[in-house]
């Protein structure tokens, strides 16, 4: 039995929701802090609340569900996760926090993140008006995914597939940094500028003596997301060579974080304002949740480590998850030799490719665009539910 009901909800049905909003809150969270944007980190923390109350209910299904000591077994996995991706929601609150305290932009780099979250508005020229985000499908067409849209006054956050995008609408979206340029221009009509913050002097020397920090908060962004990608790889496929990379990651993180602690108190001693104090302290708080994720991350993977049978209620809430985990062999001769950058997949079916397993056993992880793949490389990836036949034809070269 996969469905575990207890009257009004059900574990698979808890998990899917708390799996889909944990990931989407930290995209919010990094987009309230990149735009220094309060209205979103609001929302951050409305999603936030409705995980405690998910995990919650996830206690009284598994309470409700187990009959005997192998369920309970079973379940006491299921919990672990469902407590990492609470604590990732929690750690993407704290993040949206410093939204609301202090501008910071000025530290960050969106140009060194592997995943960027821009916002875009919708005009009279654009290829995106009138249609719904259904016929579009953005993820599996361009690599970007809609997490929010400001129509007028109203926010509408993490929008259904009839949503219809309006002229005038301010749309955030999250991808691949490279496919920012060509989705912006379909969105606006006009080639892509990234936004700059205005610098006066004293920013600009402050900036020499930071350069390092947005480096380092970018780098931290960058691994704990693919730690959480890789994390659910692991479960998903019971591999423990990945879910050993997890823990390499979350060990990465820990030295990263004292990194940015040593670049912030270096920072400090030629800042003379309070409010240069005040943005340090919000660098500090980014960088302490982002190793939070990378911490959850690993509980994550920690199931596998110790051999936690998980019931099969877990693989079926993935499966179910708007975004999917695929494991796929190259067997497409026509992209053998190829680079990643040539191929685009994460452009044309939304796929981001977590890691790569090559014929001789060794995985490479986090694989660069100038990656080359092989015959009979078994690649690992995460993404929309829709990007799985197309990203099958280009790497197996059948959609079926």
């Amino acid at each position: 039995m996969l469905d575990i009901d207890t009257g009004s909800f059900n574990v698979k049905d808890v998990l899917v929701e708390m799996k889909d909003i944990s990931g989407s809150m930290v995209d919010l969270a990094y987009s309230a802090v990149l735009y220094s944007n309060s209205e979103i980190a609001k929302e951050v923390y409305k999603l936030e609340e409705k995980m405690h109350s998910l995990l919650y209910k996830m206690r009284i299904a598994i309470m409700l569900g187990a009959r005997n000591i192998d369920d309970a077994v079973e379940f006491a996995g299921i919990l672990q996760i469902a407590s990492a991706a609470e604590k990732i929601a929690s750690a993407a609150g704290d993040i949206a926090k410093i939204a609301e305290s202090v501008d910071i932009r000025q530290y960050l780099d969106r140009s060194d993140f592997e995943e960027a979250v821009i916002n875009v508005r919708i005009k009279p020229s654009s290829d995106l008006a009138n249609k719904t985000l259904r016929g579009l499908k953005l993820e599996t067409e361009t690599g970007m995914s809609i997490l929010a849209i400001k129509r007028g006054s109203k926010w509408i956050y993490l929008p259904a597939g009839d949503e219809r995008l309006q002229e005038g609408d301010l749309i955030i979206t999250s991808g691949p940094t490279e496919c920012i340029p060509a989705f912006c221009k379909m969105a606006t009509g006009a080639e892509y500028r990234a936004d700059k913050v205005e610098e006066k002097e004293e920013v600009k020397m402050r900036k020499r003596v930071t350069e390092k920090i947005a480096d380092c908060i970018a780098d931290m962004k960058n691994i704990s997301e693919l730690a959480v990608g890789l994390a659910y790889s692991a479960v998903m496929f019971e591999n423990k060579e990945i879910a050993e990379e997890v823990k390499d990651l979350e060990d990465s993180m820990d030295r990263m974080k004292e990194g940015v602690e040593v670049l912030v108190m270096k920072a400090a001693r030629v800042v003379s304002r309070r409010t240069n104090f005040d943005e340090l302290r919000g660098i500090l708080h980014v960088a302490i949740s982002s190793e939070i994720i990378s911490d959850a991350a690993y509980e994550i993977a920690d199931v596998v480590l110790r051999d936690i049978k998980l019931h099969p209620v877990f693989l079926a809430s993935i499966k179910e998850s708007d975004e999917v985990i695929l494991k796929m062999e190259v067997l497409n001769r026509a992209i053998f030799g190829k680079t990643l950058r040539d191929l685009k997949i994460e452009t044309r079916t939304g796929m981001f490719i977590l890691a790569i397993r090559r014929v001789d056993g060794k995985w490479v992880y986090n694989p660069a665009g100038d990656t080359v793949l092989k015959e009979s490389d078994l690649l690992i990836m995460r993404g929309p539910r829709e990007g799985e036949e197309k990203v099958r034809e280009i790497v197996v070269g059948s959609s079926t």
